[in-house]
């Protein structure tokens, strides 16, 4: 049985130097003409669930998330080319995505909060598209639970192969565990984010990186 390898981007694969959060307030006053008043916490959470917060905070009701997302997206990819100078790759992320992608047992996607165009521009902005087979991802539009995300990555994992796989969500929160673990997949924690290893092996993380800099290791982790 083939793995699919989830991977979550934000502090997992990258950091975007905060490219989206100014999207996030640029559009949201645009599209609802009210003035920013808090920022959220966007860690391991799906772009459906932080603009319910949002909206609520704000007390707006009379926009969607889908009528927001739209706007979003514009602004993000007017200002794309922001991640490669303010943002960087976490290290070791090259070439752990290289030496699986060389494997014939491993297929490589995305399982992340973003909306699937930002996902997108995000990757793209330090050359990793070619790394996912983006089509049988999970994205911050399928549902407002993370978990949900994983399991609609299965599923359409295996529409498009035919065959089942064997599951690996890889990321830095404690969210990208539990999504894991409610779906019976293999769940690798990376502290590249702003949670400890310690937490996220007592959420339950089968194994825990400082990073993915040892590439043995951690292809080795992701395949067996």
């Amino acid at each position: 049985m083939r793995r699919l390898v989830m991977w979550d981007i934000d502090y997992t694969l990258l950091r975007g130097g905060g490219v989206t959060t100014r999207a996030w307030r640029a559009a949201f006053t645009e599209v609802t003409g009210k003035q920013w008043l808090a920022t959220p916490l966007f860690g391991g959470r799906t772009d459906l669930d932080i603009c319910a917060e949002v909206f609520a905070r704000h007390e707006v009701t009379d926009c969607t998330p889908e009528a927001f997302f739209v706007r979003y997206v514009q602004h993000v990819r007017a200002i794309r080319h922001e991640f490669s100078e303010q943002g960087h790759l976490m290290p070791g992320v090259r070439d752990v995505l290289d030496r699986l992608g060389e494997n014939p047992g491993v297929v490589q996607t995305l399982v992340t909060g973003n909306v699937p165009e930002v996902a997108a521009v995000k990757v793209a902005a330090f050359g990793l598209t070619g790394a996912f087979d983006a089509e049988v991802g999970g994205y911050g539009t399928d549902d407002s639970v993370r978990a949900t995300l994983v399991r609609r990555s299965l599923e359409r994992a295996r529409a498009k192969y035919g065959e089942s796989f064997a599951p690996v969500v890889i990321g830095d929160t404690v969210h990208d565990v539990t999504a894991a673990l409610a779906n019976g997949a293999r769940a690798v924690g990376v502290a590249t984010g702003r949670t400890k290893m310690a937490d996220l092996a007592l959420a339950g993380a089968h194994a825990v990186l400082p990073d993915l800099s040892d590439t043995d290791a951690t292809v080795r982790i992701l395949t067996t």
